[in-house]
């Protein structure tokens, strides 16, 4: 059966929680789950990299020199590749980076990501941030000794006071369970998750 511990924000335990086996206790699809952080990646990329032919670059309208007699090797353009100022060969060109994946994989890659990750939520019975200042958020991530890693927050809804404690660390993420997604979860260190947020994610993923 699996479990998770349920803490308060200073990191003293209040009870286990009973996760559903059919969402955390599944085995990880790692081949699915690498392809969905490639899709990610990928879908950010602009692609809107572009260099120029010699066919694209100006100048160069006539030989540079006669064809022969000159001791020079024979040129058709200043323009050409091997001359400053000429054009690039085979450089990149604009393209779509993205990838497709169909949803069933997708709902697999997420729950991969949650499973995977399991072991490095912490979970508390509530977030309160009382005033919009980042020292009391500096404060309950020290108690819960995730101050010196990186951190993806989940709550169920966004408040401001929340938002404005989190924004200034650097190494916290602060998302609603609305927004999971397989590429921050992959690339957090520990997700602090609140224990409704726990119940939205687990009820989104069945």
């Amino acid at each position: 059966m699996t479990k998770v511990t349920l803490l308060n924000l200073k990191g003293e335990k209040i009870e286990d929680i009973k996760l559903n086996e059919e969402i955390f206790g599944i085995e990880p699809n790692n081949k699915v789950l690498y392809d969905a952080v490639i899709l990610s990646r990928a879908s950010m990329r602009q692609g809107t990299h572009k260099t120029k032919t010699r066919a694209e670059v100006s100048g160069g309208g006539r030989k540079p020199w006669r064809q022969k007699g000159t001791g020079h090797a024979r040129q058709g353009s200043i323009r050409s590749v091997q001359w400053r100022g000429g054009g690039i060969a085979f450089g990149p060109v604009p393209r779509d980076y993205s990838k497709k994946m169909n949803r069933k994989e997708r709902r697999l890659a997420l729950k991969s990501a949650v499973v995977s990750k399991l072991q490095d939520f912490v979970v508390v019975d509530s977030l309160a941030i009382t005033t919009p200042k980042t020292k009391e958020m500096v404060n309950i991530l020290t108690d819960l000794k995730l101050n010196d890693v990186n951190t993806l927050i989940i709550v169920k809804e966004l408040d401001e006071n929340t938002i404005l404690a989190s924004r200034n660390i650097s190494n916290v993420l602060l998302i609603e369970a609305s927004e999971i997604n397989v590429l921050d979860l992959v690339a957090a260190n520990k997700v602090l998750v609140t224990k409704d947020a726990l119940e939205a994610i687990e009820e989104v993923l069945k």
